[in-house]
């Protein structure tokens, strides 16, 4: 790769810089996506020294990689420059000078060696406060987010995420990231799933250095594990959590937690595991409604200045796609990329043909822990009543509908069901179900309950 550098002394610098980081994308993007996207970028004239000005050939690939890669960007010259402050991403002109030209794939000249940089969790450049779309369903958890993310000392720790899958929480949790990382540039941050936390441990216990394993943990300003529900019945895994998040909650650091249902609903947790969770905030988020639908795609589209979409199109794909947002925001992603690779118009029939397998699986995939919520809320309890070992009528009868509604509404085995609440037989299942069918057909008030919940539910 020949280097045409239109500058001297500090642009010199940012060049070479921008080669290495050139090299850093190819190999982690891999070859599909650096040619299509990242190889078209130049490194233009920029009056500030704190700022690199990178341009690309339109507005529809300039706002592609803003939002898929300028944090990425960002950390990759800070490592290498730590002057360079912003990255900003624009459109070019077609008479404006470059800094760095690609000639050929190769350097002329053996390029610096970067300078060492801080340890960075992988967090993903997409996933940022102002990329969340904001609504009742999610805001608390929103706002909860953004309190914890800024510096100085916590009003709590740790905050603990639950939805279901698809519906923000991992969203907001490398959202966090990003924005602690942007208040505290050195902070030492992990974000690792429970999957994997529970892996290094297994691996730090075989290799006899576990003293190593709690150091980097404990010794994390934020530490942040996704999907908490996978350490379920590893005991020795959810001892060392344990003492990992006592450690930090003492010593005052930040900790986020996620799964996909609330600390109490988690099976085979650790009672003093769900204790010390419940200490901090937990937060929920809530199934979507058209409104949000329709508000993360005009959200989305915002970002795309050369993207057209008739209100039809928004209609009909807020409407239709009604299981979790990510998959709104992929059938979006879809239709836009078909678009821009035929060169259609996009409209309701060129909609319809593109994302038709889409909008006919579009049926919503109800959760047992939606069903509960609902219950609960119907029946003005705490889903954790519906799991407890109360047998009292005002709780059993909402919790033998919500086993109904389980066996109804979704393909959950009568085990899984059982499970769900509290660890009930399978046989307790087949009762409830069997005795809310028998009351439907004896009660007015029930069957009324039972069929506005799956209104809801099923709305």
């Amino acid at each position: 790769m020949a280097l045409s550098v239109v500058n001297g002394g500090d642009a010199g610098e940012v060049a070479n810089a921008w080669a290495r980081i050139r090299r850093n994308l190819r190999e982690s993007a891999g070859a599909r996506l650096f040619e299509q996207w990242l190889k078209p970028i130049e490194l233009g004239h920029s009056d500030d020294a704190t700022n690199v000005r990178l341009t690309l050939p339109s507005a529809f690939t300039a706002n592609w990689v803003r939002n898929h890669y300028q944090d990425r960007l960002v950390q990759e010259f800070r490592a290498a420059l730590p002057a360079i402050r912003s990255v900003s991403i624009e459109v070019r002109s077609a008479n404006a000078p470059a800094i760095l030209r690609v000639a050929a794939e190769e350097p002329a000249e053996a390029p610096k060696p970067a300078a060492p940089a801080i340890d960075r969790p992988a967090l993903d450049p997409r996933l940022t406060f102002d990329r969340f779309v904001v609504d009742p369903s999610n805001r608390v958890a929103y706002n909860a987010a953004k309190a914890l993310a800024e510096p100085g000392k916590p009003r709590f720790s740790p905050l603990f995420l639950h939805s279901a899958t698809g519906l923000g929480k991992t969203h907001l949790m490398h959202a966090i990231g990003h924005a602690y990382l942007a208040a505290v540039p050195d902070a030492r941050v992990i974000l690792m799933s429970a999957e994997r936390f529970m892996f290094e441990f297994v691996a730090a216990i075989r290799a006899n250095d576990t003293h190593a394993f709690k150091a980097r943990l404990r010794g994390a300003d934020l530490l942040m594990i996704d999907d908490l529900h996978f350490i379920s019945g590893k005991k020795p895994t959810q001892d060392e959590f344990f003492h990992t998040i006592n450690e930090l909650t003492a010593a005052g650091k930040r900790l986020v937690i996620t799964a996909d249902r609330s600390p109490q609903g988690l099976d085979d947790v650790e009672a003093r595991i769900v204790s010390r969770l419940a200490m901090g905030l937990v937060a929920d988020i809530k199934t979507p409604d058209g409104v949000l639908r329709r508000a993360l795609i005009e959200h989305r589209l915002g970002e795309l200045d050369d993207v057209r979409v008739p209100g039809d199109v928004i209609d009909l794909l807020s409407a239709k796609i009604t299981g979790s947002l990510r998959e709104v925001e992929g059938a979006l992603n879809r239709l836009v990329a078909y678009a821009q690779l035929t060169g259609e118009a996009i409209d309701l029939d060129f909609a319809q043909s593109t994302l038709g397998d889409v909008l006919r699986g579009g049926t919503r995939r109800i959760t047992i822990d939606e069903i509960q919520r609902a219950v609960s809320t119907h029946y003005d309890l705490k889903p954790v009543d519906l799991v407890s070992a109360r047998r009292a009528v005002v709780v059993a009868r909402p919790r033998q509908i919500a086993m109904y509604l389980a066996k109804r509404l979704t393909t959950r085995s009568l085990p899984e069901i059982g499970r769900k609440f509290g660890g009930r037989d399978h046989s307790t299942v087949i009762h409830a179900v069997r005795r809310i069918e028998e009351l439907r057909g004896q009660d007015h008030e029930i069957d009324g309950a039972v069929k506005a919940l799956l209104r809801q539910l099923e709305g």
